[in-house]
C-alpha cells in the first residue's frame, strides 16, 4: 500500500491514529479518511491529542487524586516518627513543621511522593484503628 498503512479490523481514524507508524498525513491521505485539516497546527493537534490520550487521561486522573489528597487533614497528635519508609530527615522536618494537611506536607523541602503516599497509609491505618 502506498500509505504504508497494514489493513485492520478497526474502523475508526482515532484507532488508526493511536498506532505509533501512523501518522494524520498518511491517514488523511487514505481517501476514507480524507481529507486533511488545511491548518498544519491543527492536524499536529488531532495526531498530539489521539497518540496521548491514555497518557492525559491518566495525568488527569492523577491531578485529581492530589487535589483530593491536598485537603487531607493531618491530626494534632499524629506522630510522625517511627513510620516505617520514612527517612529519619523526613521524620524530623515533619516533627518539627507539624503540617495540618497532607498538601502543607507535600511543600516540605525534600518531600517525596513516595512519603507522602507513606504518611496516607499511616493516616489510613489510624482510621481504621480508631
Amino acid at each position: 500500500q502506498a500509505t504504508g498503512i497494514a489493513p485492520t479490523r478497526e474502523g475508526s481514524a482515532r484507532d488508526l491514529l493511536k498506532r505509533p507508524e501512523v501518522s494524520y498525513d498518511s491517514l488523511t491521505a487514505i481517501a476514507a479518511f480524507g481529507p486533511p485539516s488545511p491548518s498544519a497546527k491543527v492536524a499536529e493537534q488531532v495526531e498530539i491529542s489521539v497518540k496521548y490520550a491514555g497518557y492525559l487521561s491518566r495525568q488527569s486522573d492523577d491531578i485529581a487524586r492530589q487535589k483530593h489528597q491536598e485537603n487531607t487533614a493531618i491530626p494534632a497528635d499524629f506522630s510522625f516518627t517511627g513510620i516505617p519508609g520514612l527517612s529519619n530527615e523526613l521524620q524530623s522536618k515533619l516533627s518539627q513543621i507539624k503540617p495540618e494537611t497532607i498538601g502543607q506536607a507535600q511543600r516540605i523541602p525534600g518531600m517525596t511522593p513516595a512519603a507522602i503516599s507513606l504518611l496516607l497509609i499511616q493516616l489510613k491505618k489510624r482510621r481504621r484503628a480508631a
